[in-house]
């Protein structure tokens, strides 16, 4: 029995804001995308409840309304969606051989990677109980809904101070609640931290659990040397222990860094031509939902000027088999 091959112009493999926004550039310029959404779809915004600092809804929206929208804006303009996972590439040659879980395989002239990164999480029952409810991975993101009330953050290196900063500018108080006895951050952030009249810190413990029925009310903390538990009252979680890029399946197809996100040049480029990488599968830096989309549609356009630089290569002329795997 053959193989289904279904062959596009760009594929996108990822349907956050930065994919969709990539989707939509290119369906405006008569590309044709194709968007392998992942699953479950829509990316980060998906479990975040108010989004109210992405511009163009002063009342703000959902998470999960905000990436229909932007879903329904694309599909306007000819944007194809399948829902599935890519579980293998080939980006040896051209056309790019992209192949899903229960779809078949798609072959590309050009590709756009916006696949994301995903926060750590403690990995705690609670807490995912009441993620989006008191529980949160992104202080920018949601700083705003702790005024007045006192927070802790987990973590120890920059990221968890930096947090904890401008978690300042809303809560009354600010706990930082790390595993070891020293911190992993700069001296310069924690200097700024411990100087800050409004943080304090608990270290050599963990979380075991996260308190509250409907929203975030304390946390049990437990005593690493001593095992001893106590309760830490607090009306918001933020989990600031790091992000997972999603790239797994381009290693060794793409060049990633220690940690495992893309590298790219001239702002969307990745290591093999044709290829292009969007949000935050390369941005450790920023990770909001307005920059992914700014880098999607970079991505996009980045993708209409080479396509017009480089001819299709039309599937039979160039189909070698796939490495086995």
């Amino acid at each position: 029995m053959s193989e289904a091959v279904r062959s596009v112009r760009v594929v996108i493999i990822g349907s956050g804001a930065a994919g969709l926004t990539a989707a939509l550039y290119c369906a405006r310029a008569e590309l044709k995308p194709l968007v392998v959404s992942g699953v479950p779809a829509g990316g980060q915004l998906i479990i975040t409840t108010d989004v109210e600092n992405f511009p163009g809804f002063p009342e703000g929206i959902q998470g999960p309304d905000l990436i229909e929208r932007m879903r329904r804006q694309a599909e306007r303009f000819g944007t194809e969606f399948l829902d599935d996972n890519v579980t293998r590439v080939d980006l040896s040659h051209r056309p790019f051989r992209i192949e899903t879980g229960s779809e078949g395989t798609v072959v590309a002239d050009a590709v756009i990677v916006a696949t994301g990164a995903n926060a750590r999480w403690l990995e705690l029952p609670s807490e995912g109980r009441l993620k989006g409810h008191g529980v949160s991975a992104c202080a920018t993101c949601d700083g705003f809904f702790f005024k007045g009330k006192e927070v802790a953050v987990v973590g120890g290196g920059d990221t968890a101070m930096e947090e904890a900063l401008f978690l300042t500018n809303f809560a009354t108080h600010v706990t930082i609640v790390h595993r070891r006895p020293e911190l992993r951050a700069s001296p310069i952030m924690q200097e700024r931290a411990r100087s800050h009249p409004k943080i304090t810190f608990r270290l050599d413990a963990e979380v075991d659990e996260v308190l509250g029925k409907e929203t975030v009310e304390g946390l049990r903390l437990r005593d690493r040397h001593t095992g001893a538990l106590s309760e830490l009252k607090v009306g918001g979680l933020f989990v600031a222990i790091g992000h997972v890029p999603a790239t797994e399946v381009f290693a060794g197809s793409l060049d990633r860094d220690k940690d495992g996100y893309l590298r790219v040049h001239d702002h969307t480029r990745t290591s093999v031509e044709g290829v292009f990488a969007a949000g935050d599968v390369h941005d450790r830096h920023y990770r909001q939902a307005v920059t992914a989309a700014g880098s999607g549609c970079m991505a996009a356009i980045d993708v209409q000027r080479w396509l017009a630089e480089h001819p299709s290569v039309r599937p039979s002329e160039s189909h070698a088999p796939a490495p086995a795997a």
